[in-house]
């Protein structure tokens, strides 16, 4: 079974009262292991995608569904449930907290969650992005490249089922963002965690297990590797 499945969904949006089609009648499966890349201009609906697969969203019609529940079906505590053990996030901007080291940026959704040995966890995550020398830094201290690495250490720590990725390399530079590039599908299939990443970089399409390619809310074209 998908651990991401989207079944002939729609999503409208509402300008001055005129509906605005963000997703028209769109399927789309994800499994574990799997590195997908949503291609397309703005606009298209990528960043809707990932709001609807993140459940911070939801569809006009249709169904999304993370690891077989769908999560219009759950009240606002199952759904934070849902995003807090079962998803992780990784933005264009980063969102770390300036006032805190690196470890504590890391830790600190396992110390919200009542996880004990955060500390442990925090330093094993970012050993997998080969920064845990860098733990008692605070986020100014870092490159653009770390501060990004970082942000991925942050989404894995609580081994998400899917991890979403919002244009994660769009304020790098080019060599930094191939490293970010090459760090996350290699990631997803050690982790056997489903990645979703958003993005306009032909390299990342080029790594990919799916292409999925978006025009004005729907997919004109998907091709698996």
């Amino acid at each position: 079974m998908p651990i991401l499945s989207l079944q002939n969904v729609t999503k409208d949006y509402f300008t001055d009262d005129q509906p605005v089609r963000a997703l028209n009648n769109l399927s789309l499966e994800v499994s574990r292991g799997e590195f997908a890349v949503l291609v397309g201009r703005s606009g298209c609906g990528k960043s809707t995608l990932l709001s609807l697969a993140g459940a911070m969203d939801f569809p006009t019609s249709g169904a999304v569904l993370v690891d077989g529940v769908e999560t219009t079906s759950l009240g606002d505590d199952a759904l934070a449930k849902v995003r807090r053990e079962k998803i992780g996030f990784i933005f264009q901007s980063f969102h770390l907290i300036h006032t805190l080291t690196v470890f504590e940026n890391v830790e600190l959704p396992l110390l919200l969650a009542g996880k004990r040995n955060a500390r442990e966890i925090a330093r094993q995550r970012l050993s997998w992005v080969e920064l845990d020398a860098l733990g008692p830094r605070y986020p100014h201290q870092l490159s653009g490249g770390q501060m990004q690495r970082v942000a991925i250490a942050r989404a894995l720590v609580q081994d998400p089922a899917i991890l979403l990725a919002d244009e994660p390399t769009g304020n790098l530079d080019t060599t930094t963002g191939n490293l970010i590039l090459e760090l996350l599908p290699r990631l997803t299939r050690q982790q056997n965690t489903a990645t979703i990443m958003a993005t306009h970089s032909v390299e990342a399409a080029a790594l990919a297990d799916v292409v999925v390619r978006l025009r004005d809310g729907q997919i004109t074209e998907m091709t698996r590797r």
